[in-house]
């Protein structure tokens, strides 16, 4: 049955449910690898609204359908109304113009901060929220999990920005947050990945679990934080939350969009064949040209 609620009304691209004092967010596309589109980001911003509104939830996991948490951004797919406008233009209606179709700079600054507004809840809402990974967390999926309270990842997941090879650098940056400079410098020069078991070796996330048991940890932790009073969890995440804005966390993210934007600028060879590949033969090519170089891209973090 399709959810109604007072934020959140008939999704088509999230799941969400509530039982003993847990929301279940679940990121619903799972035959795009749950790419996240506006419609998935918009939808859910609202169904943490809906979470945190609600006085039968304590505590919210967010995971994904299918075999990953999410690939990224659907790079495939058409940004913040593009399509209306195509199917306006094609109905013979009157053109508007939207900063949205990113024509320059400081428009891709505004799109960006737009986005950034929608992920940025997950922080700023007053209830915690527990990001299960499973399978591919790439680039903007990791937007929206570093936003989260906790991270709990499988320990075979693969946790990465492949993008910042060759598109950008994170619009949304908490990476240094959780790793410090020098793992952020190494992640995000590279484009390599972590598997869930080393990302919890480094930092990146709380802690890993084999795949067959990642449901029953999670769980666990939601059973146990759910016991205490979502006053009191308030009180607990704002005051640690606020120590970050206190680094700096707030201003950082302005300045990692305009960052990003500015590297949409480059007029280097890497960026510069990923969009001749985008135009001429498609997202797969393109990816698989990016992405050669690097092997199978993953870091392999030693132990004694």
């Amino acid at each position: 049955m399709t959810y109604q609620g007072k934020w959140l009304n008939k999704p088509e691209t999230i799941l969400f449910s509530v039982g003993e004092r847990v929301a279940h967010i679940t990121l619903n596309r799972p035959d795009k690898r749950n790419a996240i589109s506006p419609q998935m980001l918009q939808e859910l911003h609202d169904a943490c609204l809906e979470a945190d509104d609600r006085q039968d939830v304590n505590v919210i996991v967010l995971e994904g359908a299918g075999k990953d948490f999410s690939a990224g951004f659907d790079l495939g797919g058409v940004y913040a109304g593009r399509a209306n406008e195509d199917a306006a233009r094609a109905a013979g209606e009157p053109e508007i113009a939207y900063r949205s179709s990113i024509n320059s700079y400081d428009d891709d600054c505004w799109f960006l901060e737009r986005q950034q507004a929608l992920m940025a809840l997950i922080f700023q809402m007053h209830k915690p929220v527990i990001c299960k990974v499973h399978g591919n967390c790439l680039a903007g999926a990791n937007d929206i999990a570093l936003q989260c309270d906790f991270i709990i990842a499988a320990d075979d997941a693969r946790i990465g920005f492949p993008a910042a090879r060759a598109n950008g650098t994170p619009p949304n940056h908490m990476w240094v947050y959780h790793l410090g400079p020098q793992w952020a410098k190494r992640l995000l020069m590279t484009g390599d990945c972590l598997s869930g078991r080393d990302a919890a070796h480094v930092g990146l996330v709380l802690e890993s679990a084999p795949a067959d048991q990642l449901d029953a940890v999670v769980n666990e932790l939601a059973r146990r934080i759910s016991h205490v009073d979502a006053e009191l969890l308030s009180a607990h995440k704002r005051i640690v939350n606020v120590a970050l804005e206190l680094m700096g966390a707030g201003v950082l993210q302005r300045i990692a969009a305009e960052s990003d934007a500015r590297a949409h600028l480059t007029k280097g060879p890497r960026r510069t064949q990923f969009k001749a590949d985008m135009a001429e033969h498609g997202l797969k090519t393109a990816l698989k040209n990016r992405d050669e170089p690097f092997g199978d891209g993953m870091v392999r973090v030693r132990r004694e």
